[in-house]
């Protein structure tokens, strides 16, 4: 299956996942486009997992499509403003407690938007060279949503919460492994390999969809066991609740 923005493959029991976009900012379409490949990967049957990955060597994803934000009219292909928040933090509790297992290929930078959808993912693997992980809000003089302030806590120990949401700190693969939000590094010639060997493995674990699915909303989800009141899941899927 190809599309504009992103391609999606299968091998054996691993989807793969690749941002074909450049930089791969978010905007309504972006967010449109990638729920509409999570569908048929949903739709399948027996063993599966997912792996995500860019096909740009220098982006994972750079964030927010912020020419679209500020100018829509001049960005149309960007498409309806109005809905993306609403839409876009659906989507990220959607993957978080996606039927499967997932792995996110950080192959390069992931800010804001971009490194919210990779901890997302179940797992990370991130390049050992180049690239950073970073949430900018603070440098850009924004205000972090709420259910985004959640997703951090829930895959981020106390300390690494801090340094990103209120210091801004721009995280490296070997620091973000270190901190223990990045389970592992690798070259970047292998990095998809070893992303789709990982899945490949966890895959039988999403044979069971409704129960693989189930035991992250017990995690993430309403009254999550790890969080009091409700967790990222519940948050990102009821955002206007919170402001977004």
């Amino acid at each position: 299956m190809s599309k504009e923005l992103m391609e999606l493959e299968r091998d054996g029991d691993v989807f793969v996942l690749t941002f074909v976009g450049g930089e791969n900012r978010w905007n309504t379409t972006f967010v449109r486009e990638l729920s509409g490949v999570l569908d048929e990967v949903e739709t399948s049957t027996g063993p599966a997992a997912l792996v995500t990955i860019s096909s740009d060597e220098k982006f994972y994803s750079n964030g927010l499509d912020i020419d679209w934000v500020t100018d829509p009219q001049s960005h149309p292909e960007g498409g309806d403003s109005k809905v993306f928040g609403s839409e876009f933090m659906g989507l990220m509790g959607r993957i978080i407690t996606f039927p499967m297992p997932t792995i996110c290929a950080i192959n390069g930078h992931a800010f804001g938007a971009g490194l919210m959808a990779a901890l997302c993912h179940d797992l990370r693997i991130m390049r050992a060279d180049r690239g950073f992980l970073c949430a900018p809000e603070m440098q850009l003089g924004m205000t972090i949503p709420t259910p985004e302030l959640a997703l951090f806590r829930h895959k981020m120990s106390m300390s690494a919460f801090y340094e990103t949401v209120q210091l801004a700190k721009r995280w490296s693969g070997p620091m973000a492994k270190e901190a223990g939000f990045v389970q592992d590094l690798s070259d970047i010639e292998i990095l998809l390999d070893k992303a789709k060997g990982k899945a490949a493995e966890l895959a039988p674990l999403g044979a069971n969809r409704d129960n693989y699915r189930d035991q992250k909303e017990r995690l993430y989800g309403e009254n999550a066991a790890i969080n009091e009141p409700h967790g990222p899941a519940h948050m990102l899927k009821n955002a206007d609740q919170y402001g977004h």
